[in-house]
């Protein structure tokens, strides 16, 4: 990865094109002045508590990116010190969004109950300098003592507790002798310190839950704030590179790194998180879409989660690529999501290969054509690609062409089909309307008659005459039947985080964010399409063959994107609040 490009819009980073964002300034200093001994070690620590979505991308691209950068390594660690959300099945996940995604950590897999002991060892140590004690509140009193932004906190009752009876009691704790909620460990800081985070913070609480990886050997688990640094510390990460949110929370990963003099102290530094326009990027909310059923799972392609971008069709290169254009930042600010659909047509156009279906079949029968004639197109897999070549398409007398390319009263400015209507039919021959076949109770159009110019082969006249209208189709004999799915934007809303006073994120989502598409045609050469393969269908966008649901001889087609954005144009005739197609 090159130096970074720039953001979508400058920040007060004064990222431009050309330089590097700030974080790669901060390690190109580090590395000139042989901090860390010219080491640049970096890590991506996920919690095992749910999929991996757009934001972790950004986060994974800059961790890595900067560790290959500068000859350094990063290190996947998970932060599983939660086990009543955790699973096996996220840590699975994680791993395989991370390799998917083009990174490696070889074999610096860590994870922080690696560390329970070393943790456990570090609060004790903490206890011995009388720093930290054990406190038999509430939860609930806590907060109420812990104070507000404008007022000071209170001392707990119970924090001058002497070093020994603090030990005994965090030693019970441990082995099991309390109830949950009965006692936390807090770190004795200074209730009346500005930052809130300071305000002797809990570092260990009860918790009867059994562990995925150590089971039931522990009923106490570290907090974040205090496993998250000394992981760092205890792996030698020199740049510990988080979002925004944790920005409050550097003074106390320094406090900690300070009392216990630990021989690493890792710098952390904090940047913009990634805000998706129509999207929204929190596990809690992702997870409130999932259980109740709004989503279809969690690689739902409507879902901004990695699995789900990989099942739609997103591309590794894609994705990575859009992390690097929207830069890093110093400010949080919404992204565009045309920026990354925009990355998703750009990489799917130089390699996707060029297709032809029909999801809105219309029968063509050419009246002249002989009815037991098979020829065969040759055509263009991609235009972009040379290389790619060309692949045969079978025609016959009755073909499948898109209902919407046929007007029985065409307005001004429609130039495909209509009754006695010349056009093109892509790679084959010009076709002119004769004859429109309607059922005769409902009117609905059934077939269409026509005659096809036997000296158009391969879409020119011998005579020089031009047609404007060009149609795509397959052939009805060749056909394969496929599913289709055409999927949108989850949310109305532009940012369906900011919501009106009396309602929910959930009420911005898009009724019409899935439309399924049966008995669609398309050329046989999809007929052993592998799942995950991805293609263009002419004129209608590009698609990827799904990897749940698809079966030998049935494919199912997801829709990646359109061939352009349309969604602006459909905002303005259809703002939030009305009902999208």
């Amino acid at each position: 990865m090159a130096e970074s490009k720039a953001a979508s819009e400058q920040d007060d980073n004064g990222t431009d094109a050309g330089r590097l964002d700030f974080i790669r300034e901060i390690v190109a200093a580090d590395l000139a002045q042989n901090k860390n001994g010219g080491r640049v070690v970096t890590r991506f620590p996920p919690e095992p508590n749910g999929y991996l979505h757009i934001g972790h991308a950004k986060s994974i691209c800059l961790n890595f990116g900067i560790a290959e950068e500068n000859g350094g390594v990063c290190n996947l660690r998970f932060d599983d010190t939660n086990p009543a959300k955790e699973s096996v099945e996220y840590v699975d996940a994680i791993k395989e969004d991370v390799h998917w995604l083009g990174f490696d950590w070889q074999d610096r897999l860590f994870f922080a109950s690696d560390y329970f002991e070393r943790l456990y060892d570090s609060a004790v140590k903490l206890i011995e300098l009388g720093k930290a004690y054990v406190d038999s509140l509430s939860a609930e009193k806590i907060r109420e003592y812990r104070g507000t932004l404008k007022q000071a906190g209170r001392d707990s009752p119970y924090r001058n507790r002497s070093v020994t009876e603090n030990l005994d009691l965090f030693r019970r704790m441990r082995a099991g002798e309390f109830e949950d909620g009965a006692h936390v460990l807090r770190a004795k800081i200074d209730m009346a310190s500005p930052i809130v985070n300071m305000r002797d913070p809990t570092l260990y609480r009860i918790r009867r839950v059994t562990h995925h990886r150590t089971g039931d050997r522990w009923c106490i688990y570290p907090m974040y704030d205090f496993t998250h640094c000394l992981s760092d510390s205890f792996e030698g990460i020199t740049h510990s590179l988080c979002t925004l949110e944790f920005e409050n929370h550097r003074p106390l990963y320094d406090w900690v790194l300070d009392s216990l003099a630990t021989p690493c102290h890792p710098q952390q530094i904090e940047f913009a998180r990634l805000n998706l326009s129509y999207t929204v990027l929190s596990k809690r909310k992702l997870l409130e879409l999932v259980e109740g059923g709004f989503v279809d799972g969690w690689d739902d392609p409507r879902m901004p989660t990695i699995s789900a971008l990989r099942r739609r069709g997103y591309t590794p290169k894609s994705i990575r690529d859009f992390c690097e254009r929207i830069g890093v930042a110093k400010r949080d600010s919404l992204i565009d999501v045309t920026l990354l659909e925009n990355a998703a047509r750009d990489d799917l156009n130089r390699h996707a290969p060029r297709v032809m279906g029909v999801l809105d079949p219309l029968k063509v029968v050419l009246t002249n054509y002989p009815e037991d004639k098979t020829e065969y197109f040759d055509c263009i897999n991609n235009p972009e690609d040379e290389s790619a070549g060309t692949r045969e398409v079978p025609f016959s007398r009755e073909l499948y062409i898109e209902r919407e390319d046929f007007r029985e009263d065409p307005p001004k400015k429609f130039f495909r089909l209509a009754p006695g209507r010349e056009i093109r039919l892509r790679y084959a021959y010009f076709i002119t309307c004769n004859d429109v076949i309607k059922d005769e109770k409902t009117g609905e159009i059934l077939e269409l008659h026509c005659t096809y110019d036997p000296e158009s082969r391969g879409g020119s006249s011998p005579d020089g005459r031009r047609v404007k209208g060009t149609s795509h189709w397959v052939s009805k004999a060749h056909a394969i039947d496929a599913e289709v799915r055409l999927y949108d934007r989850l949310f109305l809303n532009e940012d369906p985080n900011q919501v009106e006073e009396g309602k929910d994120y959930k009420d911005y989502l898009n009724p019409d964010s899935l439309q399924v598409l049966e008995g669609c045609k398309v050329e046989p050469s999809l007929a052993r399409v592998l799942p995950g393969t991805r293609v263009q269908f002419e004129r209608k966008g590009y698609f990827c063959v799904d990897t749940k649901d698809s079966a030998p001889g049935k494919p199912v087609f997801n829709r990646t994107v359109s061939l352009r954005d349309t969604w602006a144009k459909m905002q303005k005739r259809n703002p939030p609040g009305g009902r999208t197609k």
